[in-house]
């Protein structure tokens, strides 16, 4: 089978090696280290040193595909369908009608399609403690998220889930989609299935920016949205004393419930910190143990007992909630 795919991560990478070995001719449409950086893409991984993946390799002009080089290489491709993995960006309509067979990527969410559409669904699960996640294989057309679907599958969201563990997760359905029907594939007579004619709801698109910590906000939404935007993506963060923290891996070691030391510490407080620099924050109901964090500067004059990490009210974003208490509107 031949296919092109869309793709700049290294979900993108794992795809391509599966199903190169099961013998698949791949035309790789990628973008270059640069726009990668400029683009904040989290997890980006050039492709270009995987070459022998591939049967060819185009770098877009630009990510958005809203280049007429780009345009005019897909035009004069004859490509018949395509796989978006790794791929963060709308492809413009025009493009997607250069694919006599289509192109068709991932979207779910923990409500399944057609709610749920939008920015950054798994991490938005991690947030809002969300269970499972519905995800879709489906036929990309102009909208956004609201094409037809080939295939869905449902996985299990756990409390030790990150945002790096649920793209895993993602991407292995997207496998096991892709063989239940890759008789259909091959012969390019895919079978799909028209979403629910129901208005549906969005989420919010998420920055780096959007990680900094409430230390007023309860433990659990605090060790949630650690867990959310942990690498691959820009991770957690607080400062202390206009020095820049970012937290990647924390969990909670004690809860307000039971008796411990530092009940009475402020929200935000350095309570401890071990020879191995791991160290004990207050939070509103508890203490986290932070494992992994990094600074700009040698942490061992940053993170001292009794020193407080402090986030600004002011670069506290507030998000919109709908009538559920979710992020979806």
């Amino acid at each position: 089978m031949e296919f092109t795919l869309f793709g700049c991560k290294n979900t993108t990478l794992h795809i391509s090696r599966i199903f190169e070995k099961e013998g698949c001719k791949i035309n790789l449409v990628t973008i270059n280290p640069k726009k990668g950086y400029e683009q904040s893409v989290a997890g980006y991984t050039d492709l270009q040193e995987h070459k022998n993946l591939y049967q060819s390799i185009y770098i877009a002009n630009k990510y958005s595909l809203k280049d007429e080089l780009d345009y005019k290489f897909f035009k004069e491709s004859n490509f018949k369908i395509a796989f978006a993995i790794g791929w963060q960006r709308l492809i413009p309509e025009r493009i997607l009608k250069c694919f006599s067979c289509g192109v068709y990527g991932m979207h779910g969410s923990s409500m399944d399609l057609p709610f749920g559409k939008g920015r950054s669904p798994l991490n938005w699960s991690i947030i809002e403690d969300r269970k499972f996640f519905y995800t879709n294989l489906f036929k990309y057309q102009a909208g956004i998220d609201n094409g037809p679907v080939v295939g869905k599958e449902c996985f299990s969201i756990n409390n030790f889930d990150t945002s790096e563990t649920l793209h895993y997760k993602n991407l292995l359905a997207f496998i096991n989609i892709v063989k239940k029907n890759w008789d259909n594939i091959e012969q390019q007579n895919i079978k799909v299935k028209k979403q629910k004619d129901t208005k549906g709801s969005f989420y919010p698109k998420r920055t780096a920016d959007d990680g900094i910590i409430d230390w007023n906000d309860s433990i659990y939404n605090i060790e949630r949205l650690i867990r959310a935007v942990t690498k691959p993506f820009y991770g957690a963060f607080s400062y202390i004393k206009e020095i820049k923290v970012k937290i990647y891996i924390a969990n909670i070691f004690y809860t307000d419930l039971e008796s411990h030391s530092f009940i009475n510490a402020k929200n935000g407080e350095i309570c401890d910190v071990f020879p191995n620099d791991k160290f004990l924050v207050k939070c509103q109901g508890g203490v986290l143990i932070v494992h992994d964090y990094e600074t700009i500067s040698d942490m061992r004059n940053i993170i001292k007992k009794g020193k407080n990490m402090d986030s600004p009210e002011k670069d506290i974003k507030r998000f919109k909630l709908n009538k559920y208490g979710n992020y979806d509107i």
